[in-house]
C-alpha cells in the first residue's frame, strides 16, 4: 500500500480534473491491479468522476449546482444559521454533502479503469480561489 497527498490550487466554482496526476501516482506502483481510494480532506468541494470530452456538461453541472443551492445572500437561503464564512460557505457544504469526498477507483498496468469520457475531478463549490489536499491510497 502506497500512500500521496496531492495539493490542488482552486480559482473558484468549478470541476479541476485531475486524472493524470493520479495515474502518475499509480505508476510507481508495480503496475499491477488494485483499487486507488481517493479522499480530499475537505467540507465545501468534493470529487466527482465526470465528463471530460465536453466542456458544457462541467458548466452544465455547476450551474444545476447553483440553482439547486443558491447563495445563502438568496432570499430562498434565509434558514440558513451558518453563515461566518461568507454566503459561498453553506452551500459549498450542503453541496459536498451531495457529492461525495471520497471515491474508490480499480485500476490495472498503472491506469485507472475509467470509461472512455470519464475523469476525475476536484469539484470546487467555494467562490474564493483555495488550495485543496486530497489523498491518494493504492491498494493492490
Amino acid at each position: 500500500m502506497v500512500l500521496r497527498r496531492l495539493q490542488i490550487r482552486t480559482d473558484g466554482q468549478g470541476l479541476y480534473e485531475f486524472t493524470r496526476e493520479a495515474e502518475a501516482f499509480l505508476k510507481e506502483g508495480d503496475g499491477g491491479e488494485g483499487l486507488l481510494t481517493v479522499f480530499v480532506r475537505h467540507t465545501s468541494c468534493s470529487l466527482v468522476v465526470q465528463e471530460n470530452a465536453d466542456p458544457s456538461v462541467q458548466r452544465d453541472l455547476k450551474t444545476f449546482f447553483a440553482r439547486l443551492v443558491p447563495p445563502s445572500s438568496d432570499p430562498a437561503m434565509d434558514w440558513i444559521e451558518h453563515r461566518q464564512e461568507g454566503p459561498d460557505d453553506m452551500p459549498a457544504h450542503i453541496k459536498s454533502a451531495l457529492t461525495q469526498v471520497s471515491i474508490g477507483i480499480p485500476f490495472s498496468g498503472g491506469r485507472l479503469l475509467l470509461g472512455t469520457w470519464q475523469g476525475l475531478y476536484l469539484f470546487e463549490h467555494r467562490d474564493a480561489a483555495h488550495r485543496r489536499e486530497i489523498v491518494l491510497h493504492m491498494a493492490g
